[in-house]
């Protein structure tokens, strides 16, 4: 690392950046910068490929996820129509119950 002017350190290269400024500064150096340029590249079209892929499977486990909620839903709907219809039974049997107390019929 080196000391700016300031006293503090300057970060050091990363190994690209050695790489590329090494390549630059020997023989052929062009030919050794195009294929750097060129791994560079293929490592780039690869995370893309990458990150394409999980995109699509994070879009596949979405629709998953949908599907399941929406039969939650349903099956919710389905208890609580359910319910409802064991309420309104309870209620009349309840009132026929107050009725015959209450001595009519």
């Amino acid at each position: 690392m080196s000391h700016s002017p300031s006293g503090s350190r300057a970060t050091a290269r990363s190994a690209g950046e050695e790489a590329f400024a090494d390549a630059a500064t020997e023989e052929g150096g062009e030919s050794q910068i195009s294929a750097l340029l060129f791994d560079m590249s293929q490592q780039v079209q690869d995370n893309l490929q990458n990150m394409l892929k999980m995109t699509s499977e994070i879009e596949q486990c979405g629709g998953e996820i949908e599907a399941e909620i929406e039969q939650a839903k349903e099956s919710v709907a389905d208890k609580c129509k359910a319910l409802e219809e064991e309420k309104e039974r309870f209620q009349k049997v309840a009132l026929a119950a107050l009725n015959i107390l209450s001595g009519g019929l």
